[in-house]
């Protein structure tokens, strides 16, 4: 990552080095330089992501000359919200898509990856010469590779992917006017360069969404890893872990409550915390390490065989073409809630009990969460992924973005109200993960720890690299 206008840093990660850019708000004067001649934005779409992100690009780009407007499709029911965040036809910051799209130096594309896959010939029809193509996921780029399609010649194609959901970015960021350098952690990648400035520019669009940390990917590793992460420990595994511990808890004659707080909050509560703050050993430290290990190694295994399935179907456009299939479906039958189980009808009464009481780490739930984790750092070390974005899409986006978050309401409140394409892939994989859980794991837990596994994750050179990660974290949590 080599940058005309920003002062990279090398970070020092297993088995060699990364280039970053350390975000903040100092560097804003620097965004008119580093865009190259863009002089108007057009973000498409007013989805989390699409709302988000247009405000900070306004708010960054206050005092520059460069205009942000967002294209929205015809009768789209959120125009009225983005009228009223001060988007409007009058002041030419709000429009119909594709004449945004037509009029933009950049287009970020910020619409359902579905309807993205769906619609993308008429964007890119749409755009001028020489418009820099913009966008937060690579799963555009897996869909032409299994279609024979490809971005249109002579276009930058670019992409700044937060690690974390659309509420976050925006929070952080209005948290980041009084704390500089607060925001969430992006990657980017230039997939497309015929100008030579993509470097440049996908830079200066992390900074001015307020990312505190930027790294470097590939637009393909990108997808692959974000789609695996929602499906594996970002999601789909949680929800499958706290729903089959939760029912082992009860079986075992806790009361809801306690099993409630033994099997998510403490995912959500002081594991996520210890592990934000102290790393993945210091969860171990902080319980009974004799069970944690017991329950590593009964795990560790049976997620990992589920992490690498979904790796392959990701990578082989199965997956991909699931989210693009359910979408007609999903017109006629909307998605039905997934909160039905009894555990979440406790979830009032246990974040009610916090102010006068603390909920310890559950080493049971310490260990097979750890083991999950792992599990998708390891596999993804094992396709070739950059320690950023292995740390990132792993254990960062989780206790940083969206555990918190789930801790603020529920995990399924946090699957319900996440993007299609993660609702999805939760709904097809969460089963799975508590399936392994249930049949695989919690009935090996009485059986002694494998001293080797143990071994592997005590040394496992996720430490060091998520130790370097953690000296670029913001210095204050996201506001949830």
């Amino acid at each position: 990552m080599r940058s005309d206008v920003f002062q990279t840093e090398t970070l020092t990660v297993p088995g060699g080095t990364e280039t970053v850019l350390r975000g903040g708000r100092h560097l804003f004067p620097l965004l008119p330089q580093a865009f190259h001649g863009v002089r108007r934005i057009g973000v498409l779409g007013w989805g989390p992501q699409g709302r988000a992100q247009a405000k900070n690009l306004r708010g960054s780009l206050a005092d520059a000359d460069i205009t942000v407007s967002v294209g929205l499709r015809p009768g789209s029911a959120s125009r009225e919200d983005a009228r009223a965040h001060g988007f409007t036809e009058e002041s030419g910051t709000l429009g119909d898509w594709l004449a945004v799209a037509a009029e933009s130096d950049m287009v970020v594309l910020l619409i359902a990856d579905a309807a993205l896959a769906a619609q993308h010939a008429e964007i890119f029809a749409a755009l001028r010469p020489g418009a820099t193509i913009g966008l937060s996921h690579g799963f555009l780029l897996g869909h032409l590779r299994a279609t024979g399609g490809d971005f249109p010649a002579g276009h930058p194609v670019i992409a700044v992917c937060p690690k974390g959901m659309g509420d976050s970015v925006r929070r952080l960021y209005e948290q980041g006017a009084t704390v500089n350098g607060a925001g969430i952690n992006a990657s980017i990648a230039v997939h497309a360069d015929p100008d030579g400035h993509g470097a440049d520019r996908a830079l200066a669009w992390s900074v001015a969404l307020g990312s505190p940390y930027t790294f470097e990917t590939t637009l393909e590793s990108e997808y692959r890893s974000d789609v695996v992460g929602e499906r594996g420990i970002l999601l789909g595994a949680v929800h499958g872990l706290v729903e089959a511990l939760y029912r082992e808890f009860r079986l075992a004659g806790d009361e809801p409550v306690v099993a409630y707080e033994r099997a998510c909050e403490s995912v959500t509560g002081p594991i996520a915390r210890t592990i934000s703050r102290s790393g993945l050993r210091a969860v171990r430290e902080g319980t009974d390490a004799e069970t944690f290990d017991r329950a590593y190694t009964a795990t560790y295994a049976a997620a990992r065989e589920i992490v690498a399935e979904i790796y392959d179907e990701v990578a082989d456009g199965t997956e991909l073409r699931s989210v693009v299939l359910a979408d007609a479906r999903l017109a006629v039958r909307p998605m039905s809630r997934i909160g039905g189980s009894p555990m979440w009808a406790h979830g009032d009464t246990v974040r009610a009990r916090r102010a006068t009481h603390e909920t310890a780490i559950d080493p049971v739930t310490a260990g097979m969460f750890v083991a999950t984790m792992v599990a998708q750092v390891d596999e993804f070390a094992e396709r070739g992924h950059a320690w950023s974005e292995i740390v990132n899409e792993s254990i960062i986006e989780a206790v940083d973005s969206l555990l918190p978050y789930m801790h603020a309401r529920d995990v399924a409140y946090m699957v319900d109200n996440c993007s299609r394409t993660a609702r999805l892939g939760t709904r097809r994989w969460g089963p799975r993960f508590q399936a392994a859980y249930e049949q695989v794991a919690l009935p090996t837990l009485a059986r002694p720890a494998d001293d080797k596994l143990v071994g592997a994750f005590l040394d496992n050179p996720v430490h060091e690299a998520l130790a370097a990660a953690a000296e670029l974290r913001p210095s204050v949590d996201i506001s949830v």
